[in-house]
Formats: structure tokens, sequence, C-alpha cells
């Protein structure tokens, strides 16, 4: 198994279509602006250039991890101490049989959503509620990050 980086840097760029989508203010934008409590003039202060290569930045980090959970025979070659060199014949025995079992965009989309609903929307939500956000917020937010984790899961999932 050796890592996709063509595939995580697809998914981490896939963030910022999302986001343009989700926050446009004709879908979650105004709603995300009064929630938040933001405002355009304190988004025209902002260097964008900045804000987007952090995004991709940090989504590249969440698709690094994303492909650990979306694609299953990562959990095989962790199970032999992840260099298949030093493994035993069983090993490339079940990576013949099974090597791309699971592969889809699918499979990979389910294990995304499941990732937002029960890790990232978690975290949105706590935080939410110590900076005293509404549940609109956090739904908005959160929602964006389900969204998002199951096109960056399907992508990573499927793209061989």
């Amino acid at each position: 198994m050796e890592i996709n980086f063509l595939a995580l840097l697809a998914a981490a760029c896939s963030t910022l279509v999302v986001g343009f989508i989700w926050y446009h203010p004709k879908v979650f934008g105004n709603a995300w602006m009064r929630e938040s409590g933001m405002t355009e003039d304190k988004m025209k202060g902002a260097n964008m250039a900045i804000t987007f290569g952090c995004s991709v930045l940090y989504a590249f980090f969440i698709a690094f991890i994303l492909q650990m959970l979306t694609i299953h025979q990562f959990g095989a070659l962790g199970m032999v101490g992840g260099d298949p060199a030093l493994a035993k014949p069983s090993y490339a025995e079940f990576m013949a049989d099974y090597g791309s079992a699971f592969r889809t965009f699918k499979h990979g989309a389910l294990h995304g959503f499941m990732t937002g609903l029960f890790l990232a929307l978690p975290i949105i939500g706590v935080g939410a509620l110590y900076e005293r956000r509404s549940f609109k917020y956090t739904l908005i937010a959160g929602g964006y990050w389900v969204v998002t984790m199951m096109l960056m899961g399907g992508i990573i999932c499927a793209w061989q």
C-alpha cells in the first residue's frame, strides 16, 4: 500500500469546492454569517491567499487520516508493521485476494460520512457549546464537514 498523494490533494481541494457552494449566500452563507457573527467588513480584511492555502493544508491533514479510515487494506499493512517486505507470505496472499476489495467511491463516502457525523460534527458541536453559538450554527458548520468528509472519503477510496 502506497500513499496516493494525488488523491489526497484532490480530496483536500474538494473542500474548497464544497465550501464555495455550502457557504454561498443562497445556500447557507447568509445564515452562517448571522450565526457566527461574521460581517462583510470582517471578511474584506482577510488575506484570502493565506486563508485558502491553510485551508487546503489542514484539509490535506484530514485526507491523510481519512485514507486510513476508508481504505481497509491499510489495516492489513499495519498488522505487518508497515513494511510488506518483512511480512509473512500470508500477507501477500491476503492482498492478492483482497487488495482492491471495497475500493469504491460509495464505500469511501460511507466511511467519510460516518467520520463526519461521529467525529467532526461532535468536535464542532462541543466548540460551539463553549463559544455559546447556536444549534443552527452547529448544524451549518458541522453539516459542511459531514458532506465534505463524505466526498473526501469517496475520492480517496476510489482513486487507485
